[in-house]
């Protein structure tokens, strides 16, 4: 009787483990930053397209390697353009200055091409989806001195858009011309390239500075729309651009699909019941103004990428508290749910630390494949994870290439 009680427990056992590794992760993506030159081009080939098309090549064939079949790719960093734009001038994380690609650019041996045309086509060829990454209100960096912006761009013409804080320069979000001019950048890309998406990541509202308060009380003045809370007035100015913008793009081409890649947490059960059980000091609702569960719940975003960015027990933020959080959801919507994770944290991780010990990365893939509305994985960025710390890039390889295989490097 015992033998036969153990057979049936292996049985059960053995069910388990293929439900538990049969889910299937459809998007399998790597964010290609190339704000202050993190991921593309390098500082060494800034300005040299040459070496620029080299590297592309080399990180698409790398990632192509590793099974990942997504690209999210940076075209517009600070109101600025890796792509051929009329609105909006050449990169100068690109060209090395700033400039309109129909100008003469002034730079030695520098013919400006269309890196986003070029790399589409190579991803394509790779079987990889594009999906473009657009950052909507900012236009500059805090350690980068406005007088890099070029003369002829937007915030030069039209100050009275725009406002500073913490040292760098917005797109004022309480603006309907704020609204139109992303509406615009949106419509000229989406109606050009054969993309896959448009994506925005968590820069809306800027994080917190030490206190400061934000510069929008005049235009709260004088733009209200009926609202007397400016924290629910800046939420809605939040809201009405995500509805402006997935409109645009699915009147355009109903194909293409709309992305937000938030912070992980919306907001704490502290503050709000229907919250995470997390104790995280900003969250998406409460300091960036971005109400992703509104978004979600209305139908305005094809997918929603949390940058779950912590390690499975983490007493602040659980990874695996956020993923279930996450997939509740998106529960009964439309709205697809890929989980953006961080292989950059394996890199000088202190030895007695989760990302020290151990794979986090992939006790972390092994945990989304136990959740059924996880249909998709994003790591950030891909420098350091085609460094491969940690051996994570094995890791991932492995996991992808069967995603049921049993007795993986997890732990």
């Amino acid at each position: 009787m015992k033998i036969i009680q153990r057979y049936i427990l292996v049985l059960c056992l053995l069910s388990f483990s293929v439900a538990v590794f049969s889910q299937t992760i459809s998007f399998r993506g790597a964010w290609i930053a190339t704000v202050a030159n993190i991921d593309w081009p390098t500082p060494e080939a800034v300005g040299n397209d040459s070496l620029q098309k080299a590297e592309m090549t080399w990180i698409l064939d790398s990632l192509e390697s590793l099974g990942i079949n997504a690209i999210i790719f940076q075209v517009r960093p600070t109101a600025d353009a890796l792509y051929k734009s009329e609105f909006e001038p050449v990169s100068h994380w690109l060209a090395g200055k700033q400039s309109f690609p129909n100008e003469e650019l002034k730079i030695k041996n520098y013919e400006f091409w269309d890196p986003l045309e070029w790399t589409i086509e190579q991803a394509h060829s790779r079987n990889m989806e594009v999906h473009v990454w657009l950052n909507p209100y900012r236009v500059n960096l805090a350690k980068t001195d406005t007088s890099m912006i070029c003369a002829d761009h937007v915030w030069r013409k039209h100050p009275e858009w725009f406002w500073e804080y913490n040292k760098q320069w917005y797109f004022d979000p309480g603006l309907d011309v704020t609204r139109e001019w992303i509406c615009t950048i949106v419509q000229d890309i989406v109606t050009r390239y054969d993309i896959q998406a448009i994506h925005m990541d968590d820069y809306f509202y800027p994080y917190p500075a030490g206190g400061k308060l934000l510069p929008d009380t005049k235009t709260f003045a004088a733009h209200p729309r009926g609202f007397t809370d400016i924290r629910d007035w800046r939420r809605n100015n939040v809201n009405l651009a995500i509805q402006d913008i997935s409109r645009t793009i699915h009147e355009c081409k109903p194909e293409v699909q709309f992305g937000i890649s938030p912070f992980g947490v919306w907001r704490n059960a502290k503050v709000d019941s229907t919250g995470s059980a997390t104790q995280a000091g900003i969250t998406n609702y409460d300091d960036l103004y971005a109400d992703i569960r509104l978004w979600i719940q209305r139908g305005w975003i094809d997918y929603v990428l949390p940058q779950l960015y912590w390690e499975i027990g983490k007493r602040v933020a659980d990874y695996e508290i956020l993923a279930h959080w996450w997939a509740n959801e998106v529960r009964g919507t439309r709205c697809r749910l890929y989980i953006g994770m961080a292989p950059y944290r394996l890199e000088n991780a202190l030895p007695k630390s989760p990302w020290g010990k151990g794979n986090e990365i992939g006790r972390q893939m092994r945990l989304n494949r136990t959740i059924p509305e996880i249909t998709g994985e994003c790591f950030y960025s891909t420098r350091p994870l085609l460094r491969n710390p940690r051996g994570v890039c094995d890791t991932i390889r492995l996991i992808y290439k069967d995603d049921r295989a049993e007795n993986l490097p997890w732990e």
